[in-house]
């Protein structure tokens, strides 16, 4: 199956966009539970273009800059549909290089394990200050089924997957002191 396919159908439902729109939204908001790199997103809108999911219109910007604007066809939007309300097996456990690290710590002096944890460590915790203050935007839960609902569900779920991971880094450490 191919989900940046449908990665790039919704962020095209919720707005037409260009290929370099759709990037910026890989690299911030969805960057905190999916990847996909330029060289990914741009072969894909193709594909998605000959499979008639979507179109798109050349739009001039400035004096002679051409882009795409793609949008979605009715058949994009069906598909999309199709696979939001498919119920799937949940996947494998996604890969972490730190965590695979540890696995095989006992290869690594202690005083530097404890420096690579302190490390990661905070770098977690900017993340999750980060995290918070996006939340912080929200006055309150988003209203079901408005897109911005969607975004705190994901969002909330961000903040307690970096609130555990400090919270393991944390007892890491101290593991390693006693």
């Amino acid at each position: 199956m191919r989900t940046l396919k449908y990665a790039i159908l919704g962020l095209i439902n919720r707005r037409p966009s260009t290929g370099y729109d759709i990037t910026k939204e890989f690299k911030a908001e969805l960057g905190n539970f999916w990847r996909a790199r330029h060289s990914q997103i741009y072969p894909e809108l193709k594909r998605l273009v000959d499979e008639g999911l979507i179109e798109y219109e050349t739009v001039i910007a400035g004096e002679a800059l051409e882009k795409k604007v793609y949008s979605l066809k009715d058949k994009g939007r069906e598909e999309l549909l199709e696979w939001l309300n498919k119920d799937e097996k949940m996947v494998p456990t996604a890969k972490d290089k730190f965590r695979l690290r540890m696995y095989f710590s006992s290869n690594i002096e202690q005083e530097h394990l404890v420096e690579l944890l302190e490390s990661q460590l905070e770098q977690r915790r900017e993340k999750l200050a980060t995290l918070k203050k996006k939340i912080d935007g929200y006055s309150e839960v988003p209203q079901f089924g408005s897109q911005e609902f969607g975004d705190y569900l994901v969002l909330e779920s961000a903040i307690l997957r970096e609130a555990a991971y400090v919270e393991w880094l944390e007892r890491s450490i101290k593991r390693c002191s006693q």
